[in-house]
């Protein structure tokens, strides 16, 4: 198995990379075709954070590389704006190295 990393992308309605009327209910459906493409291309989506009324999404995924979750946004048809790999910081993290 490849080495995993943390990769966020995010989606904004202003830039056309977020359905325009999306409910909760829509995005629990297409979640779950979402889901089935990241696990096709080795990808595990964390957490997804969403603002429905903002028309903004960032989901944190778990990949081998960035062209792994490129793959499964294809594969939906979802449009992204930046796919972006990340680390995990926390203040327990800040506050253990002082």
């Amino acid at each position: 198995m490849k080495p995993m990393r943390f990769f966020m992308d995010t989606h904004d309605k202003t830039r056309n990379t977020f359905p325009q009327k999306l409910t909760p209910q829509d995005f629990e459906g297409f979640f779950a075709k979402y889901e089935a493409a990241c696990y096709a291309e080795g990808v595990i989506p964390v957490r997804l954070h969403v603002g429905y009324g903002e028309g903004r999404a960032f989901c944190l995924n778990m990949a081998p590389d960035a062209e792994a979750v490129k793959r499964a946004h294809d594969k939906v048809g979802l449009p992204f704006d930046s796919i972006t790999e990340v680390n995990m910081a926390t203040p327990g993290d800040t506050f253990f190295r002082r």
